[in-house]
């Protein structure tokens, strides 16, 4: 794993978070309890912060910066997927960023949301809890229903269990 400080700020991450050899974790960032990074990821945050919350997910080949006066937030439960990218926002608990989807400065995904694949979230979009977003520009389609919601919590279950066995894995 590769844990790079930069000037005084340096990532902190719980005993028992997974960060694949092959992701990188730069600055000011916090990986709290059962957060994963996988391979390729890259999370940067030489400028202003990064959050990663508890057993959430930044998926292979996802990249996440926090520019100056812009940090970033990912909540608690939540799945950044393969390729996507988050720039100066924020995402709300028990949320799905979707693979190659973009949010970008100022926007806010409310919890229990879900940001379709390829989705793009421009600059200072405020999406509502509980909200479905497909499109360039993303819109807001149709409420997250139970179903989008037990396939999040399943999908991080797995992603939970697979993490173990990479730290167990010389």
């Amino acid at each position: 794993m590769v844990l790079r400080s930069f000037g005084d700020k340096r990532p902190s991450t719980s005993k028992d978070v997974y960060v694949d050899e092959a992701a990188v974790v730069i600055g000011d960032v916090t990986l709290h309890e059962r957060a994963s990074v996988w391979p390729g990821a890259v999370i940067r945050a030489d400028d202003d912060s990064v959050v990663v919350g508890r057993g959430s997910a930044v998926l292979d080949l996802a990249m996440i910066e926090a520019p100056r006066g812009r940090p970033v937030t990912v909540g608690d439960g939540c799945i950044v997927s393969h390729g996507a990218r988050l720039h100066g926002c924020s995402v709300g608990n028990d949320s799905t960023i979707g693979i190659a989807a973009v949010i970008l400065d100022g926007a806010t995904i409310g919890e229990k949301s879900v940001v379709a694949a390829g989705s793009l979230v421009p600059p200072g979009a405020k999406i509502p809890s509980g909200s479905f977003v497909l499109g360039v520009p993303g819109r807001i389609t149709r409420q997250t229903s139970q179903n989008d919601l037990a396939r999040l919590r399943e999908e991080l279950r797995a992603l939970a269990d697979k993490a173990t066995k990479y730290r167990s894995t010389p």
